[in-house]
């Protein structure tokens, strides 16, 4: 079987600090599985059970858990859906899916098959908002609001920036691991307080996962010709990877119901714990204000 682990104690431990993330969120919460086309996919599930759908896709590289973290306000108005993305950390089938064509489209799409859900509002954090957009490019139909938070899939950053900031300091932790070495491969990420079980669960990946390093595709304004759901960017100033500047500008080339494209200040690509009231604030008001 192929394995996107480089041991099975790495998966274990991956998987481990998985189930300590979950835990910490104190959300009461179901587990189901939905087998889609290329696999089986784990989905943790919680919010009042008739609330409204919202389905949270998960950043790359790290674990659902940790993304459900940023968003814990939206557990009291709507019910939250949260896809361990196949082919990265977490319970899912360990089945890589291309992220330059249509599959990923194709595996929200059974998602949302195999939860009975028509039509669902999305959040999608960098590589989740890449998934997003390949799903709004192959069934448009089924996405009614969009948030993408520091999304990859529309622009991005300096190259020679990210080798310096981000891979040299995370090949030299992954040849000699030591806490020093993590967090200078992981504080370009941050823009504040460093969140500790997202540290330590970056770190595992790190060390024991095969890093998935195909982002998905660009979007072009032709692929997005048939979504008009209404969509909110969120992108960080500071963020190395998907920079606002370059972000916004071509937001607003390529989506066409974009609500607003808005810079935050100071952000770097994970969110800073000071920023998470706002940014849940934001959310929850363009969500409700965009039914």
């Amino acid at each position: 079987m192929t394995t996107i682990y480089k041991s099975p104690e790495g998966e274990a431990k991956v998987l481990s600090l998985y189930d300590t993330a979950l835990a910490k969120l104190g959300l009461e919460f179901e587990e189901t599985i939905v087998n889609t086309r290329f696999g089986d996919t784990h989905i943790i599930i919680t919010g009042p059970k008739e609330a409204q759908s919202l389905v949270i896709l998960q950043d790359g590289n790290t674990v659902s858990p940790v993304t459900l973290s940023w968003f814990l306000p939206l557990t009291n108005e709507y019910r939250l859906y949260a896809p361990d993305t196949i082919g990265h950390p977490g319970k899912s089938t360990q089945n890589r899916v291309s992220p330059a064509d249509d599959s990923f489209g194709k595996w929200v799409m059974d998602i949302l098959d195999g939860l009975s859900i028509e039509r669902a509002a999305f959040i999608g954090p960098s590589y989740g908002a890449g998934i997003i957009l390949r799903t709004a490019a192959f069934a448009p139909e089924r996405i009614s609001r969009a948030v993408l938070f520091v999304p990859s899939g529309i622009a991005t950053g300096s190259i020679s920036r990210m080798i310096f900031k981000i891979i040299i300091p995370m090949f030299m932790y992954q040849l000699f691991p030591t806490d020093k070495r993590l967090l200078k491969a992981v504080s370009p990420l941050f823009s504040g307080d460093v969140d500790e079980i997202a540290v330590e669960v970056t770190g595992a990946v790190y060390l024991h996962y095969k890093l998935e390093t195909k982002m998905p595709r660009l979007t072009s304004e032709e692929e997005l010709k048939n979504y008009n759901a209404p969509t909110l960017v969120l992108a960080g100033e500071k963020d190395i990877f998907f920079p606002a500047e370059k972000i916004i500008l071509r937001a607003k080339e390529i989506i066409p119901n974009l609500i607003a494209a808005e810079c935050l200040k100071g952000e770097g690509h994970f969110p800073s714990i000071k920023n998470l009231k706002y940014i849940n604030e934001r959310i929850l008001r363009f969500l409700k204000d965009n039914i």
